[in-house]
């Protein structure tokens, strides 16, 4: 069973229709090193990989030796408040899903640093949407919590203030923080919900 936690709308690559990179000559450990320094002349908030296992360093990225059962690789970052993540499964090597992401990030810093003008962020494609991971929610659970109750705001609270809640409630229980998956998961689907029903 994998520990990877893959962000919530992408989808999956079928094992069998995973192909692999023989282009690639890089090994995880010099991938990894490549990616950390791409992700410094980013100079993001803070950013974290994901693989499916805990055979990594302190940043999430993989050891040299990694060798997890699901073989995708997740990037996630910060900037600016909003968060950001990017993945890859397409192979059935760790290492060349890894080199994958660390190609798409440095191709489109790079792109970044063009004199072309766009009407968003070159990262835009790899925002996530606010409350991402919100579909979880149980099927004929009518005992769950009120989100209101979750978040602890009035029901009629403003956007705003149910934002500003919710931001230092999954500060508090993400789990790369210390916190409890699944609170930090049930803040993030009250959050969701009480915003949709503001609109």
């Amino acid at each position: 069973m994998s520990g990877l936690d893959w962000p919530a709308g992408f989808g999956r690559t079928p094992a069998t229709e995973r192909e692999r990179n023989r282009s690639f000559e890089a090994s995880i450990a010099q991938t990894t090193d490549d990616l950390a320094t791409e992700m410094g002349r980013m100079d993001v908030d803070e950013w974290r990989g994901e693989i499916g296992n805990s055979h990594t360093k302190s940043n999430g990225l993989p050891l040299h030796n990694a060798n997890p059962d699901d073989p995708g690789f997740v990037l996630r970052w910060v900037d600016d408040g909003e968060q950001f993540a990017v993945a890859c499964d397409a192979s059935p090597q760790l290492r060349d899903n890894l080199r994958y992401v660390f190609k798409w990030v440095n191709e489109t810093r790079m792109r970044s640093q063009r004199p072309v003008r766009t009407g968003d962020s070159e990262f835009a494609a790899a925002r996530l949407p606010p409350g991402d991971g919100g579909d979880a929610v149980v099927a004929g659970s009518a005992t769950r919590q009120p989100p209101h109750e979750v978040l602890g705001v009035d029901p009629s609270a403003s956007e705003n203030v149910i934002e500003s809640v919710a931001r230092a409630r999954k500060a508090e229980t993400h789990p790369d923080s210390g916190g409890d998956q699944a609170e930090f998961q049930r803040v993030k689907e009250a959050e969701k919900a009480m915003l949709e029903d503001q609109r």
